[in-house]
């Protein structure tokens, strides 16, 4: 917005000074970038995260392997939160004891968490694990990948405009300040003789 309202300096004006056209080229120049470069930063920021992302999604996919348990028993009665990214805000998690068999064909035992709200003996439940057998977090999905690379892409064109924002005032500051510096040098100069008769008062 202070870009914008800089560029009411380019009205004609018999008082305007050099110093308030070169600010509202400032602000033209400003208002272009945050118009047209900060989306365009946005866009192949979020492209590339895109593209990461979804190649990350895709090599999960390929390396961590849905596999079922079998309860064997409970070990204790307390429940866990959920991960947010990969279950609903309703679900429970209860640490058990409990068998599977690994996607290269050999069997594992060991406390996992399940899923279910009352586990028993015997209950089956899903499980994601490596070929190997050992238990990892679930994939990432196609979604949320893109969820996450369209936030990039934003938080991305919203810095750039903010940057060129900053520089914009950066640059005004240091006009002001010498302008200022200016006035003091010219009420320096004439200071001395104000007033008198003669001096153009």
């Amino acid at each position: 917005m202070r870009a914008i309202s800089g560029l009411w300096r380019w009205r004609r004006n018999p008082l305007r000074r050099t110093t308030d056209l070169v600010e509202a080229w400032v602000a033209l120049a400003a208002l272009l970038l945050v118009v047209v470069a900060a989306p365009v930063i946005g866009s192949l920021v979020g492209a590339v995260a895109q593209d990461s992302l979804q190649r990350s999604v895709l090599d999960q996919h390929r390396s961590r392997l849905p596999v079922t348990a079998t309860v064997v028993r409970e070990l204790d009665s307390a429940r866990l939160e959920p991960d947010p990214d990969t279950t609903s805000a309703h679900d429970t998690h209860s640490r058990v004891l409990a068998d599977w068999t690994a996607p290269d064909g050999t069997r594992q035992h060991g406390a996992v968490m399940s899923n279910l709200k009352s586990p028993h003996k015997g209950d089956h439940f899903g499980l994601w694990t490596d070929p190997h057998g050992r238990m990892v977090a679930r994939p990432l999905d196609s979604a949320t990948a893109t969820t996450h690379a369209v936030l990039a892409g934003l938080g991305a064109a919203l810095l750039a405009a903010g940057a060129v924002e900053a520089g914009r005032r950066l640059i005004v500051w240091r006009m002001v300040r010498r302008r200022y510096a200016r006035w003091d040098q010219a009420w320096d100069r004439a200071g001395p003789d104000w007033g008198r008769t003669g001096t153009g008062s």
